[in-house]
């Protein structure tokens, strides 16, 4: 489960070439610790449903409809899992309906293949009712850089038409988390002892096991909110740093950041709460204890076997984290369009 924060430099005519100057920043401030590791891609699509054709004044006395959109969103950092981002179905005549979520977005992850025809569906079938507003894609590189890991590069418009946005700088703590140590699916054994894999078949069925500390939930908000001092930190470090021929093109440049936005750690919440519930350690035992029984007898689990549903638990042990990562690009490439 990342803590990350992202940071958004939009382009101007006359811009420098930001990604050459935080790189040149990162090296600088941090020298022999900014190890590169390789690269990355990220491609995001915007739909927004079509404007409705008459003034706000025809709505009176309800307020205008706002627009609503749906967002897709891949990374290769995460190849096989797809975003989703869509305004929630409220109805706009209603004053009262109210939405259920902070940002009135609601995400979902799907597998890649199925977001990118979901997309094409929208292209082909709702273009009457939706329209593709833009498409926007992100090449760069990536960082390690003792606890955090930054990927740095730069925002090109695919759609309608191509373009320079801007830079994007997105910083990723790795540290020590307490939320990452809740979220685990290690136990322990009655001597103290881990069973690293709840696959392990060897790792005794009927033994005691117990569950690691759950925070409560101001707990987890509290953390979030440590790291994402620590984030800004690391970010003023490259961004202010005293550099006097690069200090003046980089401080005239607007940035904008996403790190504690509307309903960032909901997933995380939601799952840790479901840990807090009477009984969760029990049938979580007895979850456990069919799948070791099933492998043992060379049967397959829910339908998979042994072998894709480790590759499952491996997916879903990430999403939650993710989701977190997928809003913050989002709500900065909707551009307010």
């Amino acid at each position: 489960m990342p803590h990350t924060g992202v940071f958004f430099i939009p382009s101007s005519p006359n811009a420098p070439n930001i990604v050459g100057l935080l790189t040149e920043r990162l090296r600088s401030v941090y020298s022999d610790e900014a190890i590169p590791i390789g690269r990355w891609v990220l491609e995001h699509k915007l739909m927004r449903d079509t404007p409705s054709c008459l003034p706000a004044s025809a709505h009176a006395p309800n307020p205008a409809p706002k627009p609503r959109y749906v967002q897709f969103l891949s990374m290769t950092n995460y190849p096989k899992v797809g975003f989703i981002y869509a305004s929630e179905n409220v109805d706009g005549e209603n004053p009262k309906t109210k939405t259920t979520t902070e940002s009135g977005m609601i995400m979902s992850t799907v597998p890649n293949a199925s977001s990118t025809e979901i997309f094409r569906h929208f292209v082909r079938c709702c273009e009457p009712i939706w329209c593709h507003r833009h498409s926007v894609s992100v090449t760069g590189a990536v960082y390690e850089v003792g606890d955090f890991r930054v990927r740095l590069g730069e925002v090109r418009q695919m759609q309608p038409h191509a373009r320079p946005r801007g830079t994007i700088m997105e910083i990723e703590w790795k540290g020590p988390s307490m939320i990452a140590a809740a979220l685990s699916t290690s136990f322990l054994d009655h001597d103290g002892s881990q069973i690293g894999n709840e696959m392990d078949i060897d790792g005794g069925i009927d033994s005691d096991m117990e569950t690691p500390y759950i925070p409560t939930e101001a707990q987890i908000q509290l953390e979030y909110e440590q790291v994402s001092h620590l984030i800004k930190e690391f970010w003023t470090c490259i961004y202010n740093s005293n550099d006097s021929n690069n200090n003046k093109q980089l401080s005239a440049a607007a940035v904008q950041e996403a790190i504690l936005i509307p309903d960032v750690g909901r997933e995380v919440k939601q799952k840790i709460a479901q840990r807090r519930q009477p009984g969760w350690q029990e049938r979580e035992k007895r979850r456990r204890k069919k799948r070791r029984e099933a492998i043992a007898l060379d049967r397959s689990w829910g339908g998979f076997s042994e072998k894709q549903q480790q590759q499952q638990d491996e997916e879903e042990e990430d999403i939650e984290g993710d989701v977190d990562l997928a809003r913050q690009y989002m709500e900065l490439f909707r551009f307010n369009r």
